[in-house]
């Protein structure tokens, strides 16, 4: 699994440098640009082949690796891996804005199903084994096991079962050894030399992650609500608009091409004045969803780090011009200067901006502490960004915003009923009618006795299983947040099944 991911993340860094030096070049050679658009309207056809080929393998597939982990979907691994290779790295050669963690997540599942799915000895060993593979896909992309177990126990599995902790942390620790015997031991984002931001300035956190929070609501309302605009333009032309906006973007602000880790070091060095950061803030967000509404293989995960980035970016910039607006006046320069951020702070900023755009818009706080904190190599870092997360958390809590990946898995359900990457997919095999799953505060289930939980025909609880102690519930027994639940089910299929006590457990 990491010598895959690996393979696409060389391949996904060495697109984007082709598609850099290729809209340069066509700047300088504007006749060329009718080629160009030949080759991308082919590749799009293509892209657009192939997503309909193999739907799974569309977008980003978290949600979807998510959906076979919890929700009893089905996918076929080798037409996946197909796909998000052939496909993704395609996209990558014209530039689009999407990152490597998604396809990194799914290959790294798909991997997992194809090669141990046979050892496995019933399907919560499988599903173990799927999650397990998605964290190594992560750890991987980023060179970050931590996160990488982090994210399959907190968005993949959205459980902390000692069972998936060990597994997904052995596989993440793995994948890490590869990724860094393969790119070495330097951190993916080269913030190790950063300065602490001083307690004195600490107070800046606050409308940091203000605008972290509003800005990743933003990411995640444009990601989804061009998703829905996309949705009724013809799927083969979908890819073919993202390739057309791809072209301006890469002649007049190349930074803005593939998936961010160009402009977040870009932005990490300071010196752009605010019309230049605003303006690719507002180009990478409409770039990124556009890549994204048309269903090309590609992740958002490092177009939103790159979007927080600058988001932390402009709030340094502005805090840097504080005490050049007020100095002087009244009496209060002094004071001015010593709030005002030092330019030097800029890529501590940039760091913290990272974090609390990615929880406001996954709704994934821890993985996205770990995650910055892992990139940077860096712990020092980890109050600030701990600060900023919760308060770019609670905004987008204000907002009532949803999960981003949690909304694209009912999405991606309600356009496929049967549940299945393609109609011929075969029906997984059911060694066993029992399941076991983890009840979340706030579902349906928790504070509610066994009598009284509303399952569907055909299914029972038979076990809690409550920390280390298993006991059989009667129907007075409450159901307490964070109890597993095994349900013994007949009569129905086992996707069916796990749908429906998924409903009950996730919170609402």
């Amino acid at each position: 699994m990491g010598l895959l991911v690996v393979l696409y993340r060389l391949g996904i860094s060495y697109g984007t440098q082709f598609a850099t030096a290729t809209y340069a070049w066509l700047r300088d050679n504007p006749l060329w640009i009718a080629v160009w658009a030949m080759a991308a309207v082919a590749a799009g056809l293509f892209v657009a082949w192939l997503i309909r080929w193999e739907p799974m393998a569309s977008g980003s597939g978290i949600p979807q690796t998510e959906g076979v982990a919890t929700r009893g979907m089905r996918m076929r691994p080798w037409s996946i891996l197909v796909v998000r290779y052939a496909g993704g790295l395609l996209c990558g050669l014209f530039g689009l804005s999407m990152g490597r963690e998604g396809p990194s997540v799914q290959i790294g599942a798909a991997t997992s199903q194809a090669t141990g799915g046979r050892l496995a000895h019933g399907q919560v060993d499988r599903n173990a084994l799927i999650t397990s593979g998605a964290a190594a896909g992560l750890s991987a992309a980023f060179c970050a096991p931590l996160s990488g177990a982090m994210f399959a126990l907190e968005e993949i599995h959205r459980s902390f079962s000692p069972t998936i902790l060990l597994t997904a942390m052995s596989a993440s620790l793995t994948s890490d050894f590869v990724a860094k015997y393969c790119f070495g031991l330097r951190p993916v984002l080269n913030f190790a030399t950063i300065r602490q931001l001083p307690l004195a300035q600490y107070w800046w956190l606050v409308p940091l992650g203000i605008a972290t929070g509003v800005v990743g609501v933003l990411t995640n309302r444009l990601l989804l609500g061009l998703q829905t605009l996309m949705s009724h333009v013809p799927a083969m032309a979908r890819p073919i608009i993202s390739l057309a906006v791809a072209l301006p973007c890469g002649m007049l602000l190349p930074l803005t091409l593939g998936g961010g880790e160009n402009l977040i070091a870009f932005v990490e060095q300071g010196g752009a004045g605010i019309g230049l950061l605003f303006a690719l803030l507002i180009v990478k967000m409409l770039f990124t969803a556009t890549s994204f509404a048309s269903g090309a293989p590609g992740g958002i995960f490092m177009p939103i780090l790159a979007v927080g980035a600058i988001t932390g970016g402009l709030v340094a910039t502005l805090g840097g011009s504080l005490s050049s607006l007020i100095d002087g006046q009244n009496g209060f320069g002094e004071l001015t200067a010593r709030l005002a951020i030092d330019p030097q702070y800029m890529a501590v900023f940039a760091a913290i901006g990272m974090a609390g755009t990615l929880a406001a818009a996954t709704k994934a706080p821890i993985t996205s502490i770990l995650l910055i904190v892992e990139m940077s190599g860096n712990i020092t870092h980890m109050l600030p960004v701990a600060a900023c997360v919760l308060i770019a958390l609670f905004v987008a809590d204000l907002c009532n915003t949803k999960p981003i990946y949690e909304v694209l898995l009912d999405r991606y359900r309600a356009g496929h009923p049967d549940n299945a990457g393609t109609a011929d997919a075969e029906p997984t095999a059911i060694r066993s009618g029992v399941i076991e799953y983890p009840v979340e505060i706030g579902s349906t289930m928790a504070g509610s006795t066994v009598g009284t939980v509303p399952l569907p025909d055909g299914m029972m609880i038979i076990t809690i299983r409550r920390g280390s102690h298993d006991f059989v519930p009667n129907p007075g027994s409450v159901v307490l947040a964070g109890d597993y639940v095994v349900v013994l089910f007949s009569g129905k299929t086992e996707d069916t099944a796990r749908s429906a006590l998924a409903d009950l457990c996730h919170a609402n």
